[in-house]
């Protein structure tokens, strides 16, 4: 099993930048893969960035390719999401998620607020 604690969110001005930290632990397996999601209010979580445990293959929604990057670090057993270029529209909770066939393991999500 995984778990899986998110941190790092805040508030930040457009234009500004945030990285967010999901720090795992517990079992892990070959084909794990983390991603992150996002939920405004009033809106369905959305897909935001995915990356392999075990090759770092990375996928990103339209929406942030170019301006959100995520990477692992496996000393850390930690996996990033660096948020560059934020827009208000980025506004959201962001959660962590990880699994092998789907995401089974969620973390309890941390708030990124983006003024205008």
């Amino acid at each position: 099993q995984v778990q899986l604690v998110e941190s790092g969110g805040g508030l930040v001005q457009a234009g500004g930048s945030l990285r967010l930290s999901c720090a795992a632990s517990g079992r892990t397996f070959s084909r794990t893969a983390v991603g992150w999601f996002r939920q405004a209010p009033g809106k369905e979580r959305e897909f935001v960035a995915r990356i392999n445990w075990s090759d770092g293959r990375t996928y990103y929604a339209d929406s942030v390719k170019g301006r959100f990057t995520i990477s692992r670090d496996n000393a850390k057993n930690t996996v990033y999401l660096q948020m560059n270029s934020l827009k208000p529209e980025d506004t959201a909770v962001y959660y962590c998620a990880a699994g092998e066939y789907e995401y089974n393991f969620w973390g309890q999500g941390t708030q990124v607020t983006v003024s205008s």
